[in-house]
C-alpha cells in the first residue's frame, strides 16, 4: 500500500497531523549513526578477534576448536553488561552495531530473562526468556533446513 493510498484513507483532520508531524520531525543523522554502529560492532568483532587469538596462542587451541570457547567468553560478557545495564546504553549510542550477532542474541535473551523475573523462574524467566529470540531461533532452523534440502537437491552450497 503506498503512501499516498494511506494518506487517502485518513481524515482530514488526520492528515493535517501526519503533515505538521513530517515538518517538524527532526532529521536523522544517518551517517553519524552508520558510523557509530560500524565502530561498535567493529569492536565487538575485534574483542571476539582477540580472544580467538588468546585461545590459540595461549591455551594451545585449533583454529577450528577455539571458536567455542570464545563465543561463550562473548555470551558471557554480553550476559553480565546487561546485567549491569552497560549493555542497553551501548545499545541506545550504537544502533544497529550492537546487534552483532552473538552479543546480540544473548543481550535479548537476558534482557527478556531479567525483565520477567519477578514472575518466577519457570513462569516467568523460562516461559519469556525466548520471546524476542525465538523468531530468530525458529527462523534460522527453517533456513538451515531449506538450505539443506537445496544443497541435498542440486548439490551446491558449501561443503
Amino acid at each position: 500500500m503506498s503512501t499516498k493510498t494511506k494518506m487517502q484513507k485518513l481524515t482530514w483532520t488526520q492528515q493535517e497531523y501526519q503533515e505538521l508531524a513530517k515538518t517538524r520531525e527532526p532529521a536523522r543523522p544517518v551517517f553519524k549513526n552508520c558510523l557509530r554502529a560500524f565502530l561498535v560492532g567493529g569492536f565487538i568483532c575485534l574483542i571476539g578477534q582477540c580472544l580467538m587469538q588468546l585461545f590459540i596462542n595461549v591455551f594451545g587451541f585449533t583454529q577450528q576448536t577455539a571458536g567455542n570457547p570464545t563465543v561463550a567468553v562473548l555470551i558471557f560478557i554480553s550476559v553480565v553488561l546487561t546485567c549491569f545495564g552497560v549493555y542497553d546504553k551501548i545499545a541506545q549510542w550504537a544502533g544497529a552495531g550492537s546487534a552483532v550477532p552473538v552479543t546480540g542474541f544473548a543481550n535479548s535473551v537476558c534482557s527478556a530473562a531479567l525483565e520477567h523475573k519477578s514472575e518466577g523462574i519457570v513462569l516467568g524467566v523460562g516461559g519469556n526468556m525466548f520471546k524476542l529470540a525465538g523468531s530468530v531461533i525458529v527462523f534460522g532452523t527453517v533456513a538451515a533446513f531449506i538450505i539443506g534440502l537445496i544443497h541435498l537437491a542440486f548439490g551446491v552450497g558449501v561443503k
